[in-house]
């Protein structure tokens, strides 16, 4: 049942930063300086390893979270979506911030990359406390 967890957890972030990179797509390609062609498409073409790597990561990121929800005695709904945001906002986001300003990257790419870390988190933490 845990597997099924995590697995739901994961998919569920993952979900939703489909939905956050649909809706912000231009904006976040202006911010990670990708160049787009005239059909509005970043140049170079495409690849599918991103979304195997991603789902992947999702994955691996709900197990540890499932982890350390059980070590801890995390068991509600709203322990598990604070604790979730909780993680993205002060553990992933600074660390993410600290690699972007090294690379010289736009703050607008962390602003975005950052509410699609917390939010996935917490939605994370919601999946993984409902059952």
């Amino acid at each position: 049942m845990e597997v099924l967890n995590v697995l739901a957890a994961a998919a569920a972030a993952f979900a939703f930063g489909a939905f956050w990179y649909t809706t912000m797509s231009k904006a976040w390609l202006a911010a990670a300086g990708i160049a787009v062609g005239s059909d509005g498409r970043p140049e170079g073409g495409s690849s599918s390893m991103p979304f195997v790597i991603g789902i992947i990561a999702m994955i691996v990121v709900a197990g540890m979270m499932r982890h350390v929800f059980q070590m801890s005695g995390l068991d509600t709904i709203g322990k598990g979506t604070v604790a979730g945001a909780g993680i993205g906002a002060f553990i992933v986001v600074p660390w993410l911030a600290m690699n972007y300003a090294f690379s010289m990257r736009k703050p607008a790419l962390t602003v975005i990359d950052g509410v699609n870390v917390i939010a996935g988190c917490a939605i994370m933490g919601f999946v993984l406390t409902l059952f």
